[in-house]
């Protein structure tokens, strides 16, 4: 193996929070290393929200031509040609992968394609190289998880489910959370008969129960048949296509072309060498991080999904920057805030949500008033389309701060942005109350809501 000399920092993973890290630290004069075996860019560029709101847009089209009618045009669906979508979708992903190349090698990081293992606190062995180096930073991300059941071959994750050779006319999407809704408002727009299957009692467990009950609705109303509290034992190949072995009645023959499998991520930590180090991992397989996001070993640091903090890309890429600033430009600490975290899920009406939902300021026993809106948006009033949005805001009865915000509706990320900045600056009630509102459109609900729906905590 050829030995080369030390680097200040090598970093495994290209992604968000490695790939801002490496092109931080070398701005910042390090030698840096980056050793990537797949692609640049990490799972959101590639196989994550990148393409997955790509594929959004594509599916809302057909509703898009549907609604077209009530104003006015006269525009016929000839059909959807998917191998169009995905070539396309790919050639971004192309065009992003080199942007991505040419900001790491521009920033003065070196590239190294392969899969990295750990040696020691010091070493990195990749193909036939060996790299010495000072530190270390674990940025690998998370993989998909794929439970151990009969057929699970037969199934596919989110790493394959972007680039299907052709589209599937049904699809049993298994999972309840926010990657499986978004994939099965994806296939019903894209007019693939859809079911999804989760085991549990309802979808999207973390978020406020009030809007994600009316998201079921608006997707069973956009065709998806939604299956709660389903249990699903296994797959079977027949020629008819894959049988889904599964706790409906006997006479509910479940069969399908296609079966995403989104139940979860796990840690991607495979033949990383852990165990040549001091790492701990937390029994979920998680890398444990302690202050300055170093690990037990002192010269090992790890950001991003594979610690386990909250897995969003600005997240990984705050940390990524963060360690950077203070590893290498004076930085006292590498914090970084993680209270009031703006989340979107691209589902079909989008949710929005910051804050505590409504079940949990009932745990923490604080008495709040919640206001709720709910309404047809503007757009269906001559589409004819019956959908609902829900605008929800909870604010402590004591300091009149706002401590929740929740929204289902179209762009309800757009509209979400600029709220999470009043949040952050610590909005009260009477703040909202005397912003102006930008009328006609949805997100001034927000500034106009008057009177409580219901008080909580009483």
């Amino acid at each position: 193996a050829r030995a080369r000399s030390q680097d200040e920092v090598a970093v495994t993973g290209a992604g968000s929070g490695g790939g801002r890290a490496a092109r931080m630290a070398a701005s910042c004069g390090a030698k840096v290393a980056v050793i990537e075996d797949r692609y640049l860019g990490g799972t959101c560029v590639n196989v994550g929200c990148v393409p997955k709101k790509l594929y959004v847009f594509g599916s809302g089209f057909s509703e898009t031509i549907e609604d077209a009618q009530g104003y006015g045009w006269n525009v016929i669906n000839h059909g959807f040609d998917w191998s169009r979508l995905r070539d396309n979708k790919i050639q971004e992903i192309k065009r992003l992968n080199g942007i991505y190349d040419r900001l790491l090698k521009g920033s003065g990081a070196e590239l190294i394609d392969g899969r990295g293992t750990i040696i020691d606190a010091n070493t990195v062995h990749v193909g036939h190289r060996v790299l010495h180096t000072q530190r270390i930073l674990i940025a690998t991300g998370g993989w998909p998880r794929q439970p151990d059941m009969p057929g699970i071959e037969l199934t596919k994750t989110s790493n394959e489910i972007f680039d299907l050779e052709k589209l599937p006319r049904r699809v049993l999407v298994v999972g309840g959370g926010y990657i499986s809704v978004e994939f099965a408002g994806i296939f019903a727009g894209l007019g693939v008969q859809t079911t999804l299957s989760y085991r549990g009692p309802n979808l999207l467990k973390e978020f406020d129960r009030e809007i994600v009950n009316q998201l079921i609705e608006e997707m069973k109303a956009k065709g998806v048949d939604v299956r709660l509290d389903h249990r699903l034992f296994g797959f079977e190949s027949i020629a008819k296509g894959i049988r889904v072995n599964h706790s409906g009645h006997d006479d509910d023959e479940l069969i399908v072309d296609d079966v995403l499998m989104a139940v979860g991520r796990v840690p991607n930590t495979m033949g990383l060498g852990l165990e040549n180090t001091q790492v701990t991992t937390r029994d979920d397989g998680t890398i444990e991080v302690f202050e300055n996001f170093q690990t037990k070993e002192p010269s090992i640091y790890a950001v991003g999904d594979v610690t386990g903090t909250v897995a969003l890309t600005p997240v990984a890429l705050a940390e990524g920057m963060s360690l950077a600033r203070h590893l290498f430009a004076g930085d006292a600490s590498a914090k970084v805030d993680y209270a009031l975290i703006p989340t979107t899920i691209f589902s079909q009406p989008n949710i929005g949500t910051i804050g505590l939902s409504e079940e949990a300021v009932i745990e923490s026993g604080r008495r709040a008033k919640v206001f709720v809106s709910r309404f047809k948006p503007m757009k269906h009033t001559l589409s004819g389309r019956l959908e609902q949005s829900v605008f929800k805001l909870i604010v402590d009865d004591e300091t009149d701060q706002i401590i929740g915000l929740h929204l289902l509706a179209p762009d309800a990320g757009e509209i979400l942005q600029g709220f999470g900045v009043a949040l952050k600056a610590g909005a009260t009630k009477e703040d909202f109350d005397r912003t102006i509102g930008i009328h006609p459109t949805a997100a001034e609900e927000f500034v106009t809501m008057r009177e409580p729906t219901r008080v909580i905590g009483e």
